[in-house]
């Protein structure tokens, strides 16, 4: 079994069965599948064939690109608002993606209304805002603090505190007035 062109004399059955006859493969180490091959042969013989190519009619074959319509939505939607806060949950059959749930709602509101792409771009994130999901665009700039409004520093136990005092103050004033008009 030295070299590589003996492949192409016989196949590997008869080298098997040639070296059991000369005595260099004992009939206790002969191969599992030898007598299964022995008892149901093939109908032709696996004979080795090598392949004829021609350098010159050799073609490389070009896939061509496939976009849809939705893709460019995609790509529109990913550059805009990013991949979302949290990973995609393919454990579960029935998940549906922000970014699948934009195109379906596009391509609905396409059917619809006559816009242009970006105009309709708008009108989709903005109805999937009155759907409750919260669109974030990427790499918007946070909100400078002195914009901000006043009350939104306030902490919970200030609001508690000026609630109570403005309870107690209401309450001296009630009293103050009963007191007042009683003879």
């Amino acid at each position: 079994m030295a070299g590589s062109r003996l492949e192409r004399f016989g196949t590997v059955f008869t080298r098997v069965r040639d070296l059991m006859r000369s005595g260099v493969i004992k009939p206790t180490e002969k191969p599992i599948w030898y007598d299964v091959y022995q008892a149901f042969p093939p109908k032709r013989d696996p004979l080795h064939v090598k392949p004829h190519a021609r350098l010159s009619t050799k073609k490389q074959e070009t896939v061509p690109e496939i976009l849809y319509r939705e893709d460019e939505v995609r790509a529109k939607f990913y550059e805009q608002y990013g991949g979302g806060p949290r990973p995609l949950d393919l454990s579960k059959s029935n998940f549906v993606s922000t970014c699948q749930r934009f195109v379906d709602k596009y391509t609905e509101l396409k059917s619809h209304r006559k816009l242009d792409d970006s105009a309709l771009f708008e009108q989709t994130g903005k109805a999937l805002l009155t759907e409750g999901i919260v669109l974030r665009r990427r790499g918007a700039l946070p909100v400078s603090p002195e914009s901000r409004d006043p009350v939104l520093e306030l902490k919970l136990t200030d609001m508690l505190a000026e609630q109570q005092s403005v309870g107690a103050d209401s309450k001296e004033t009630k009293d103050h007035t009963t007191h007042a008009h009683t003879p």
